[in-house]
This record gives C-alpha cells, structure tokens and sequence, in this order.
C-alpha cells in the first residue's frame, strides 16, 4: 500500500458488503449484538478479534451459513434476505471463500474440487471446466500437474492455493480468506500475502481476510477491523491501531508480540502472530 496513492473519501466508495444491526445469538448466548461493518470495493480488510469473540460467526453469517436475528446483510447492493431466489443464486457466484484449513474434498482431484461451483452454478463442457480449471491453477501459482492430485498429496501451501483457486472459479467480486496463512512457515506466508495483493491488483477484487497474522495486516490490508465486546470496536488504517487506546487493540498491536511492528513510514520488521 501506496501513503501516497489519494484514497477515496468513504461516502464516494462502492460497498460491497454493508452489514447494520447484526445480532447472532445461539440459545440465550449473544454473541454479535447490534453489529455494523462496511467493506468497500477494491480494498482488502483485515478482521480480526479474541479467540472466540465471534469471527468466524459473523463470516458465516454473512454467507447465510448462520441464522441471524435481526439486522441487514447487502451484497453488492442487494440485502441477501429479502432478494428472490434466483438473485440470490446470482450473488451466490459473486462470492468466493477460503475456509481456514482449505476445505476440499479428500475423495476429488485438485481440479474436481475447483470445478466444484462450475458444475453447481453453470452449464458448461466438461473441455470448458478443464481449461477454467487450469486457468485458476496458475492464477495461484500452482503448475498443471497439481490438477489430477488429492489434497493428500499436497503440501499445507499448496491446499491453501488450490482452496484459493476454488473460490476463484466463478470469478467473484468478493472472496472471503479465513487465516489463510495459518499453518504456513514465515516464507510460505508471505509469499501468500503477496498472492492475496496481486490477484487483488489484476482481477480487482474486494477481500474479507480473518487474520491473527500481524505481517499480513501490515503487508496487504488497506484497513483493519476489531471485532470485540460482540461488535466493531474500531475500524481503520494500522495506523489507526497504533494509535487506539482501547486496551484489547493496545495490548494487539503494541504488546510484546508486536513490538517490534513499525508505524507508517518506520523500517518493516517482523511480527507475526500466529494464535
């Protein structure tokens, strides 16, 4: 990310994903109360939060995965439960996700796995799948040969780009990663950050990235988001994190783990987190 690139005021900027007043709860157990969170197009958010704070329910919730109990979740535009079926199929190819540990299918070929939403969602020739196929295999990186592998045969690295070239099969406009760089060496890790900020930069997505990874929210997001007491506690640049004197936030980004992270403009040093 550019200091120097203008970034658009936020009332000028498309929202991709507007959530208002979300409320998730399981039995009398609240868990997201009252929440709101804006993702504008282009951008790659960090979220991020305590172990059991409510991450991956919100995530999950977003994809109607979850049930909620009051509030809005829109789309690109369109609130996701009150549109007809068929337009919330059509969202539905709008969206790619990385589940945290890949998520294919152990009896599935790499390339069945990313034909998965072709064959759900389109009616297309299985010569067409192959090459869609192919294509989303070296847009992450992978050669063809992975193609006619199973995930037992791959390494960590290369599950999270095969998952990756699966949640690109229907070229979203919005992909969901959740830690995608859990499990990952330092290496391996950024060299997935930087996968995430190119295809970000070519094919212009927006991303959703839950993360502990302190190297990524410094690497790739455009901004960060704290989820905390079942709602956004601040949201902005890392900055912004910097400088919050909320204690979760403070005790985050400027604890012992993350010392040694700098301010804009400050030398780059480590600090990944990895729990």
């Amino acid at each position: 990310m550019d200091d120097k690139t203008p970034v658009a005021n936020e009332d000028e900027r498309e929202k991709v994903l507007s959530v208002k007043g979300l409320t998730v709860g399981f039995g009398s157990k609240i868990v997201l109360d009252n929440l709101d969170l804006d993702i504008y197009r282009g951008e790659i958010l960090g979220f991020v939060g305590a172990s059991g704070a409510g991450k991956s329910v919100l995530m999950r919730t977003v994809l109607r995965l979850l049930p909620r109990r009051s509030g809005t979740i829109e789309i690109l535009g369109s609130d996701y439960n009150t549109v007809d079926e068929r337009t919330r199929m059509e969202l539905d190819t709008r969206l790619g996700v990385l589940f945290q540990h890949g998520a294919l299918f152990s009896a599935l070929t790499v390339k069945e796995n990313i034909q998965l939403p072709m064959r759900e969602y389109l009616d297309l020739p299985k010569w067409l799948m192959d090459e869609l196929a192919y294509l989303k295999l070296d847009l992450v990186g992978l050669d063809p040969d992975a193609a006619d592998k199973y995930p037992s045969e791959l390494s960590g690295g290369m599950i999270k780009r095969a998952a990756l070239a699966r949640a690109l099969a229907l070229d979203p406009d919005l992909v969901f990663l959740d830690e995608p760089t859990s499990g990952l060496d330092p290496i391996g890790a950024a060299e997935f950050d930087e996968l995430i900020a190119r295809l970000r930069d070519t094919l212009g997505l927006t991303v959703y990235m839950v993360t502990h990874d302190l190297d990524s929210l410094f690497s790739v997001c455009d901004r960060i988001a704290v989820l905390g007491q079942k709602r956004v506690l601040v949201e902005g640049t890392l900055d912004d994190m910097l400088a919050s004197e909320d204690p979760w936030v403070k005790s985050y980004f400027r604890g012992k783990r993350a010392r040694s992270i700098p301010r804009r403009g400050d030398p780059v040093a480590s600090g990944r987190v990895t729990d």
